[in-house]
């Protein structure tokens, strides 16, 4: 289960993806309207600033925006970010690698062979979903509901 920072912080991106190009948007409109509370959402912003996912604008007309594109920005991203290593065991992470304890031989474990295929998978699924693809789907899912 991903963290509730990573969630938020996915819903935010998703909702200044929408606005992408249109200036920034003020953090108490993001807050309102994907419904997260305001503080929890500025320690969020300011990691994705950090991390050179956003910029941000002081003043009046300020607030955060995207500074790539939406196709260039994926979920993968986002989760290494607020959660770490998607990987379900140690092992099998391609940047937190870690060797498992118990292990006796990593070239013939048939649980690190399976638990690799669900983090490859999971890996290509979460890089295939950029900003601009979970934007899209939303406006598909929301014409097929009215």
């Amino acid at each position: 289960m991903i963290s509730k920072k990573a969630k938020y912080a996915l819903n935010a991106l998703v909702h200044l993806a929408r606005k992408y190009g249109d200036g920034p948007t003020l953090i108490s409109t993001v807050a309102e309207e994907e419904n997260i509370p305001q503080k929890f959402l500025e320690t969020i912003l300011l990691d994705l600033r950090n991390a050179g996912i956003l910029g941000s604008k002081k003043g009046k007309g300020g607030g955060y925006y995207l500074r790539k594109p939406p196709e260039d920005v994926n979920v993968a991203q986002i989760l290494r970010l607020f959660d770490g290593a998607i990987a379900l065991l140690p092992c099998v992470t391609f940047r937190f690698y870690e060797r498992c304890e118990e292990c006796k031989d990593e070239e013939t474990c048939s649980i690190r062979e399976a638990f690799q295929k669900v983090r490859n998978e999971s890996v290509r699924i979460f890089k295939n979903h950029t900003l601009k693809t979970l934007v899209e789907r939303e406006d598909v899912l929301s014409k097929r509901k009215s």
